[in-house]
């Protein structure tokens, strides 16, 4: 992919105006902390998307510190659900349309409820994959928070 191709990420975020910076990376690396370096960026300026399933099949994205890791139960209390899992990797092409790697919480297939860290409220811009391996965005949170109509908690194990 070339560094001036859009994503269909950038393409939606383009037409609903909201402002965004994007940036490249070597598509080979997959680990959130990894593409942090290769942006020069703290891991906690990297978010990472990641998706679950509620005990009664419900879908929920939650976007948390590319460091952190996702507190299932507090995700579950967040979803108002009773319990949840990670989905499996085989099912995340299907349910979104983005591979592992290139999961942004923008553009997916049909909308699910979102949920960013409030760890992202701390800067004016964090950032998010782009849609594809290889691409980042850095945004404001609360715009891309209005966008897809996400909410702010505390989601990351302690």
């Amino acid at each position: 992919m070339a560094k001036n191709d859009k994503t269909n990420v950038m393409r939606l975020l383009d037409q609903a105006g909201i402002a965004y910076e994007p940036f490249w990376y070597d598509a080979e690396l997959t680990n959130a902390e990894a593409v942090a370096r290769a942006l020069g960026q703290s891991p906690e300026c990297l978010f990472k998307t990641l998706v679950t399933e509620s005990d009664k099949k419900e879908h929920f994205v939650f976007v948390i510190p590319a460091g952190g890791s996702l507190s299932l139960k507090k995700a579950a209390k967040t979803a108002g659900v009773k319990a949840i899992a990670m989905l499996k990797q085989k099912d995340l092409l299907p349910l979104t349309g983005y591979v592992h790697g290139g999961c942004s919480p923008v553009g997916m297939k049909k909308p699910f409820p979102t949920f960013i860290d409030e760890t992202a409220l701390i800067t004016d811009a964090f950032f998010c994959s782009a849609g594809r391996r290889g691409a980042q965005i850095r945004v404001d949170p609360e715009a891309l928070a209005e966008y897809v109509g996400a909410e702010f908690a505390d989601l990351t194990e302690d």
